[in-house]
């Protein structure tokens, strides 16, 4: 091929929107990708990348990707057939041969190899994100999806290089030269084959009458060959059956391919968009009289349980759980007109009750903890559950109640954790959040009614970096009945002594309460345990009193004094945990009346997740769960 026209090399106008489609949709896809990853435990590194990672709309921009990437997928392998372009990516022992061969063939054998595993990966990709957004949030199926992503940046590099390695410059800019479909040549036909080697070795006809010896046509022996009549102007001829195949009509057809492609796998996509949009979990919450409400002490035994429909809830990305970062959430309810009564059990193979104690040493008393200076503890944190209930009717609460990255809210304090914030950017919205602790609230018999809201102004002691900013994260009006054992530090300074806030009256009947002590995170706590001190049973701190505990002695970090009042004492519980699973009952008036609470009817959406000792590293599940109430 001449230099001019290496220079003038082009696609077609199908293949090039197809593959800027693809390339746009995919950046999109991983981008947003890696900021979700950074929720997962183990994965904190892909913060470094935090400068160009998206900071909102994150779940809400990775989803709807996601869909473009499956209709471009569609498109492209009907698209291909279609125009007759697929001999261009056909694999076949003579392209594979090309490996073996010269520059040009081995890096058109190359590109051919990339496609196809491009293809594969894809292919991966859209199957293990499938899975995970139904719900099988298996450690496999994750990891799969998270070494594709890596797949897919390693090909766009190889792409790039194996075309500039194929054809230069000319090669790489024909993706940017759009031309017109060009008709490929008609498949080679057997019959001609044979008719034409037929003719080649056939022998020499004898020569015509009209001839003479030596090659001259006698004229006048020959009648003349008769004229086709003459047709009269304007008239169209009639096509004769002896006519060959028509030829293609112009530009117009050439584009029928792609419009063709592209209709079906837009109308296909979208077919399946609404099929899943109508398709949300429902969990029903049967009417049952006053006198059938359950007892709550955590027992499932109640005949009314027993007659609810469960729903069960896949949720995965948590912290531990063994290591598995998943748990099955099961779900039933039920309600009497005035009350709604909900039960939760899942799997957890430890009672945690371990939140975050301290223990005596010869310079004084250290916190136990891995990660609490950055507001991201992971071992010394009690089980926890939580509940978000909404009436925004979206497929995502992502980026609707949590915006990713270090510092959401432009002014405001960076997160500790690097994670993200939870509010809403709606003046009026509310979500309204459950949140049990198996030693902060569990034992009295209450769940924390929280709710996230527009971004709250930051404390003094918030911008210091004395505490977490929690963007719109608060609890309602009211008061809890438990706190911390220790004053607020910097994020730097939880590694040295600090002063407890109280000290048990009796050391002796303390460590029997907590005994057997075992200060591994991955052990539980026995069923009779207590990790907490009460008013009753401590004093205000005193170097005096201090003085008389032993070095090495273990002391609760959870003080429990007064109860729940206002708003936030509006959902009492009872839970238990035997044989590796917790069951938790809840209940609350179906309407509180507050602004800050979302009513219990149907068209309400909930979310569920659970902790196993993580501070903020909860299991999750991305499709929301609709309440049907009779």
């Amino acid at each position: 091929m001449s230099r001019s026209g290496a220079r003038d090399r082009k696609t077609d106008y199908g293949t090039i929107i197809l593959h800027w489609t693809l390339v746009g949709s995919l950046v999109v896809a991983l981008l947003s990708g890696l900021r979700i990853a950074t929720e997962t435990p183990g994965r904190t590194w892909v913060d470094l990348l935090d400068m160009v990672l998206p900071r909102s709309a994150v779940w809400t921009a990775h989803m709807p990707a996601a869909v473009v990437l499956v209709t471009v997928a569609a498109a492209y392998a009907i698209y291909i057939p279609l125009s007759g372009l697929a001999p261009r990516i056909r694999l076949d022992r003579l392209r594979l041969a090309g490996l073996l061969g010269n520059r040009s063939a081995r890096w058109g054998a190359i590109n051919l190899v990339l496609y196809w595993a491009f293809f594969a990966t894809l292919l991966l990709q859209l199957a293990t994100g499938g899975l995970i957004y139904f719900g099988h949030v298996g450690p496999i199926l994750v990891s799969l999806h998270w070494l594709g992503a890596w797949a897919i940046l390693a090909y766009a590099a190889l792409h790039v290089l194996a075309h500039w390695r194929f054809g230069g410059a000319p090669q790489l800019m024909r993706i940017f030269r759009p031309a017109p479909l060009v008709a490929p040549p008609p498949p080679l036909d057997p019959v001609e084959l044979l008719v034409l080697l037929s003719e080649r070795t056939a022998p020499p006809a004898a020569k015509p009458a009209g001839w003479t010896s030596k090659g001259a046509r006698v004229r006048d022996e020959v009648a003349p060959l008769p004229r086709p009549p003459r047709r009269p102007k304007g008239e169209q001829p009639e096509q004769a059956e002896s006519a060959g195949p028509p030829r293609r009509r112009g530009p117009a057809l050439h584009a029928n391919p792609f419009i063709v492609a592209t209709s079906i796998a837009i109308v296909g996509t979208f077919a399946l968009v609404a099929i899943d949009r109508h398709a949300v979990d429902m969990l029903e919450v049967r009417r049952i009289d006053a006198a059938e409400a359950p007892v709550l002490d955590g027992d499932t035994s109640d005949p009314v349980w027993r007659s609810a429909p469960p729903l069960y809830v896949a949720t995965g990305q948590g912290g531990d759980f063994d290591g598995t970062g998943q748990t099955t959430i099961e779900i039933r309810a039920v309600h009497d007109g005035a009350q709604v009564y909900f039960l939760f059990t899942w799997d957890d193979p430890t009672r945690s009750l371990k939140q975050l104690p301290l223990i005596k040493k010869a310079d004084g008393w250290h916190l136990l903890h891995d990660g609490y200076e950055a507001g991201d503890e992971h071992a010394y944190n009690e089980d926890k559950f939580a509940v978000l209930l909404t009436t925004m009717d979206v497929i995502l609460a992502g980026d609707r109640t949590f915006h990713a990255g270090a510092q959401p809210i432009a002014g405001a304090p960076r997160t500790l954790s690097g994670r993200g914030l939870h509010f809403t950017t709606d003046e009026s919205a509310y979500a309204d959040v459950w949140e049990w602790k198996a030693t902060s609230t569990g034992p009295w018999g209450w769940m924390d009614d929280d709710h996230f809201g527009p971004p709250l102004a930051p404390t003094e002691a918030e911008r210091r970096g004395l505490m977490p900013y929690h963007g719109g994260f608060a609890a309602d009006p009211g008061t809890a009945g438990y706190a911390d054992n220790f004053s607020p530090r910097p994020p730097s300074g939880y590694d040295q002594p600090l002063k407890p806030r109280r000290l048990p009256r009796n050391v002796e009947a303390m460590l029997a309460a907590m005994r057997p002590i075992d200060l591994d995170p991955e052990h539980g706590e026995s069923e009779d345990a207590r990790w907490f001190l009460t008013e009753a049973d401590s004093i205000p701190y005193s170097a005096k009193a201090d003085a008389g505990i032993p070095v090495g002695t273990i002391l609760p970090g959870v003080i429990v004094a007064g109860t729940f009042t206002g708003d936030r004492a509006d959902v009492h519980c009872a839970a238990r945990w035997a044989a590796g699973r917790w069951a938790l009952e809840v209940t609350r008036r179906l309407d509180t009346q507050s602004k800050y609470d979302v009513p219990i009817r149907s068209g309400t959406f909930m979310r569920v997740a659970a902790f196993d000792h993580n501070q903020i590293r909860h299991t999750r599940h991305v499709r929301p769960i609709r309440l049907e109430v009779q």
